[in-house]
């Protein structure tokens, strides 16, 4: 959809220190070959492993707020969207965040769409702040914030050709000025792969989860060979074909006329087969060389990779960027972003 008045406003992020896949290798945590391929120098790590999720994302809503200029007082929708446990079960993540950043009573609620929650939040942001959505709709704060830890998750072996990483990010959104605007926004989806990230048939009963930790490359491999390899790759290539497409026709723009392509924070081997091959576009013109050192950030990887190109002077005012994510179920989500000038902040 082609959006008329939704703009950035605010950007932050909170990323524990990196760790370098040298060391996790001499470890024994991950196997050099595996590592090689991956093209991945680092990923960022809560070391102790108590680093909650919900604080890494009230800091990153801190930060985005303070360079947006405000204390939140305008914020009418907190977004929280995770891939992995918060913590805590039966919790409302998004109700902890909205407190700890003392947002009063707006609505505060969690999306659920995995690697691709963050975009999602996005969309369900963009009908907030549409046009005749009502009175009092001025800004929408998004959040994103994921740990991945044993035993439940493996983040170097769980999900083969993506390295996971912990940290929280943020993005402030406006239905009245910001120093980008969003230009379209779409969201496609195709329910027939859902089953590629199911552990399969029966449904299990709950607190009966297998042992160990989750093993993401065996649900594919069992869906694949029910459904067969073709069917599986043509409709994962068609479902990003038409997002990158219908985003593209409704911001009345030309894929040369992205400057960069902000992409899921896939490992290198997998970036090339899903995104830089298909897309025609080298890996110098996405944000690689900050995701290779940073890993999967769950819901995140958008905002993070958008605030490093502002931050690094890699997008300049008057350019155009466009945010790719994708989620099990399947959906897929593209954003075309202009940037209208450049915040003080990346000074």
């Amino acid at each position: 959809m082609r959006c008329d008045q939704l703009y950035i406003a605010g950007l932050g992020s909170w990323l524990p220190p990196a760790l370098p896949v040298t060391e996790a290798v001499a470890r024994g945590e991950w196997e050099a070959a595996s590592a090689a391929a991956s093209g991945m120098r680092s990923v960022t790590v809560c070391a102790d492993g108590t680093e909650a999720p919900a604080e890494m994302a009230v800091r990153a809503a801190g930060r985005a707020l303070e360079r947006a200029g405000t204390d939140g007082s305008e914020v009418d929708l907190l977004l929280h969207a995770s891939l992995y446990d918060q913590g805590n079960a039966l919790w409302g993540t998004a109700s902890y965040v909205q407190r700890r950043i003392r947002l009063g009573g707006c609505p505060a609620l969690e999306v659920r769409q995995v690697s691709n929650g963050g975009m999602a939040a996005l969309f369900l942001a963009s009908t907030m702040l549409s046009p005749g959505s009502g009175p009092g709709r001025g800004q929408v704060l998004v959040t994103t914030a994921d740990r991945f830890c044993p035993p439940g998750f493996d983040r170097w072996h769980s999900d083969p050709g993506t390295v996971y990483a912990d940290g929280g990010t943020a993005m402030l959104l406006s239905s009245r000025e910001g120093f980008a605007r969003v230009r379209s926004l779409v969201l496609v989806s195709d329910p027939e792969l859902e089953g590629m990230h199911r552990a399969g048939d029966p449904f299990g009963v709950a607190g009966t989860a297998p042992p160990g930790a989750l093993d993401l490359e065996a649900h594919k491999k069992r869906f694949v060979r029910r459904a067969g390899m073709s069917f599986s790759v043509a409709r994962v290539a068609a479902g990003q074909r038409d997002a990158v497409k219908e985003a593209l026709a409704d911001a009345g723009v030309s894929a040369a006329e992205i400057s960069r392509w902000v992409l899921p924070h896939f490992g290198r081997r997998r970036l090339q087969t899903n995104c830089l091959r298909p897309l025609g576009i080298d890996a110098e013109r996405t944000a690689w060389e900050f995701s290779s050192r940073v890993g999967h950030l769950g819901a995140g990887d958008q905002i993070a990779a958008l605030e490093h190109l502002l931050l690094s002077g890699a997008l300049r005012a008057g350019e155009r960027c466009m945010l790719m994510g994708v989620g099990a179920g399947f959906t897929w989500s593209c954003a075309v972003v202009e940037v209208l000038w450049v915040p003080g902040w990346t000074a």
